[in-house]
């Protein structure tokens, strides 16, 4: 039996006027996982614990299979695992995205965030910004590590986990009540604009009509964190595919092999076929039997605010990953079973994470169970079936 996950990051939704009262997921032409759903298990699963914040790093964790009660110690020194920056065990890390703040303002404070992700910034042109943070703000115990399009690290050595704001939560909102308290990280920061405002990477991206990186904005803070290997822990070989350094850092912590996809970049037009060829090629050809495949396309077109987008990326990943691995693990006469859900939701209204339990489809290629006919938030929510701790639905998917 061969296992995969496919993790569609944040496409959980709320009914929108605008889709006829429909959810994105239920608005989304999505024939190939509601054909699975026919003959799957459908459910709501709790992926981030009461008391903890709704993010990628805490919901990943328990869908992975790891109590984020118990092994979380902050998203960013996750990321630093995937980057291979070195943290002691006095070290904190914090996450550093480039962002675009808006610029009529006399002073940075009154400055309002406009995109967490300036516009998604290939990280070929990010990379040259964070040069220039490098050279113009890293000082004695402070270190710049580059990252992937956006989001990028800052290591303090032997220093203090600081109470932060993430900046997909304040969009549109004035910046200075939600700067750090630190002093050197806030000083940081608005050197930061200076070092970028102006910068010619910035200055061509406006000239095409793009947002401008113009300010880091650090959040995330946290410890070296210690998990258990992935392997040891279920008993089965396991690979990792994701653009996104944060799962790829749950990996490396894991244990767990990380697969590279020429092409997976995070955004909407992400390699989807290149990730479900990777993830057949690891469980038919290269010996893993579970591949956790992450695509984080609906999660950035919900911060975005675009029910039509996030439509769209949920319909690629229908197309272009569940139906080509599962008609490809058929054709290899290969026997499987395949979860897909949420880590979150990210509702399009909000812009942000929410807490909310998700829908999950669980499909297995040898039984015919039950289905609904159909995959969405209010199937999972009539299925009458809730699992209020998520971490441990890895072992409902491996028959534990």
């Amino acid at each position: 039996m061969k296992y995969i996950v496919i993790l569609c990051d944040g496409m959980a939704d709320k009914p929108l006027e605008e889709l006829g009262g429909k959810t994105p997921l239920e608005a989304a032409r999505t024939a190939n996982m509601d054909r699975l759903a026919e003959k799957a298990e459908i459910g709501m699963v709790r992926t981030v614990p009461d008391g903890m914040a709704p993010g990628s790093d805490t919901a990943n964790l328990s869908v992975i299979g790891y109590d984020p009660k118990k092994y979380y110690s902050g998203r960013s020194p996750l990321e630093a695992l995937s980057i291979g920056a070195e943290m002691g065990d006095k070290d904190v890390s914090f996450r550093c995205n480039l962002v675009t703040l808006s610029e009529e303002e006399n002073s940075y404070e009154e400055r309002v965030i406009l995109d967490h992700s300036s516009g998604e910034i290939p990280t070929e042109e990010a990379a040259v910004l964070l040069d220039a943070l490098k050279k113009g703000l890293e000082r004695e115990g402070y270190a710049f590590y580059t990252g992937t399009s956006y989001r990028h690290l800052l290591i303090q050595k032997e220093g203090k986990v600081v109470e932060l704001t993430a900046p997909h939560d304040i969009l549109t909102r004035r910046i200075g009540e939600y700067l750090p308290k630190d002093q050197v990280l806030r000083e940081m920061m608005v050197r930061s604009y200076d070092i970028l405002k102006d910068h010619p990477i910035n200055v061509q991206r406006r000239k095409e009509g793009k947002n401008p990186a113009n300010s880091a904005w650090f959040w995330g803070a946290g410890t070296r964190p210690a998990l258990t290997s992935f392997e040891e822990k279920n008993g089965v070989k396991g690979a990792m595919i994701s653009a996104v350094d944060l799962l790829k850092g749950i990996a490396v912590g894991a244990g767990m092999h990380n697969i590279i996809v020429e092409g997976a970049n995070g955004g909407l037009h992400t390699n989807y076929a290149g990730k479900a060829q990777a993830a057949v090629k690891a469980l038919t050809e290269d010996g893993f039997d579970f591949v956790y495949v992450h695509i984080e396309a609906p999660d950035e077109m919900g911060h975005q605010g675009s029910a039509e987008n996030k439509i769209k990326a949920i319909e690629y990943i229908d197309d272009q990953v569940v139906g080509p691995v599962a008609e490809a693990l058929r054709a290899a006469g290969t026997d499987f079973r395949m979860l897909i859900l949420p880590d979150h939701p990210t509702p399009v209204r909000v812009r942000t994470h929410t807490s909310d339990p998700v829908p999950y489809l669980l499909y297995d290629s040898t039984k015919a169970a039950e289905g609904s006919g159909t995959y969405s938030e209010k199937t999972g929510k009539q299925s009458g079936k809730m699992l209020e701790e998520g971490y441990r639905l890895i072992d409902h998917l491996l028959e534990r």
